[in-house]
């Protein structure tokens, strides 16, 4: 049986996630969606579109899709979905964890790798993470949950961009650009995204693709990602209001934000051994603070691209396609994480290469 691909939906409280769940599941794509919830809160799915609120937890909706209340563990939820599916009791296609404004999401994406039985029955496909533009910048300052659901992103939607104004928008997503540059970022006004934008971003596949966005790249070209006293120069011009606090430890022009990211390139091929004996140690040390990481690596003793990614300990690899002809032999990482020490890392890769 094919596997059913699953969504987080993740967000800051008031974000719109339920308005956008909403819009998801009465557009009209003809998909049966079941809906886990991490907590009914006031503001759940509108009863006028549940058929009926039995008590047990799973809730058939008007539309065809069903929705379920996390009141047990996600792995109990998710098993019992699956095995309902199986026997034909009920149909869906495709399952969406939306998660409290104030959770992690890194548990529960785990979840699909850590235990068997939901590995053998579901596919992550992405995170998605909703921001609301109007209380951003507050809320990225005072909560750090907010700034790891940014972090663990591979979708950004930003909601409430019309309540500001466009410089407000603009530095608010140049900030998020340094916590993550692999998310795409768009505008979400009243959960108005197209479907395509939702499901199906294959953001756990081990793909060759590592979509950074090109701007974060540019700024750092002039110091070929090799000096560790850098952290983005070009932080000069910002001066969003919700830096200035920054300002008394000495000038640091660039965000105060614990979520950061960097980019590691190299063009020396790297040993196998020396970088999995490397990132076999770093992960055990720094995986609780390592939200999400990926390259495309060159490796020595193969032709094919190595793609390794990793959410916290959780590391995965595979081969990828053959480097073209005369394409550029270059390793390329993004790393996510709190506090990371870029220093060690970036010398413990530099000693991993041939």
């Amino acid at each position: 049986m094919a596997l059913i691909p699953a969504t987080i939906l993740t967000g800051f409280l008031g974000s719109g996630k339920t308005t956008l769940l909403k819009r998801v599941l009465s557009e009209a794509h003809g998909q049966k969606i079941a809906v886990i919830e991490n907590e009914f809160g006031e503001e759940n799915i509108d009863n006028e579109i549940l058929v009926a609120d039995t008590n047990e937890n799973i809730i058939q909706m008007s539309n065809g899709c069903i929705c379920c209340t996390i009141r047990d563990d996600l792995r109990a939820t998710l098993n019992d979905l699956a095995q309902k599916k199986r026997k034909g009791e009920l149909d869906f296609e495709r399952v969406v964890i939306e998660t409290t404004g104030l959770a992690d999401p890194g548990p529960v994406a785990q979840t699909f790798f850590m235990d068997d039985e939901v590995a053998e029955q579901y596919l992550l496909d992405a995170i998605v993470t909703l921001v609301d533009a109007k209380h951003a910048a507050q809320q990225l300052n005072d909560r750090q949950e907010a700034r790891r659901q940014v972090g663990f992103a591979d979708q950004i939607f930003v909601s409430k961009a019309d309540l500001v104004d466009k410089d407000e928008v603009d530095a608010l997503i140049h900030r998020l650009k340094h916590m993550n540059p692999r998310a795409p970022m768009r505008p979400a006004n009243f959960g108005e995204v197209a479907i395509k934008e939702v499901f199906d971003l294959r953001g756990f596949n081990l793909n060759a693709k590592l979509d950074i966005d090109p701007d974060f790249l540019k700024a750092d070209d002039h110091d070929h990602g090799h000096h560790h006293d850098h952290d983005h120069e070009h932080g000069e011009h910002c001066n969003h209001p919700s830096h200035q606090h920054g300002h008394e430890h000495g000038h640091h022009h660039h965000h105060d934000d614990d979520v950061k990211s960097f980019v590691y390139r190299a063009d020396r091929a790297f040993s196998p051994e020396k970088l999995e004996d490397f990132l076999g140690a770093i992960v055990q040390v720094y995986g609780p603070r390592m939200l999400r990481y990926k390259g495309v690596l060159n490796m020595q003793g193969t032709d094919r691209k190595v793609i390794f990614q990793g959410v916290h300990q959780l590391m995965g690899s595979d081969l990828g396609p053959l480097w073209g002809e005369g394409e550029k032999r270059q390793s390329k990482l993004v790393f996510i994480g709190i506090d990371l020490p870029r220093d060690i890392l970036e010398q413990g890769l530099e000693q991993s290469l041939v």
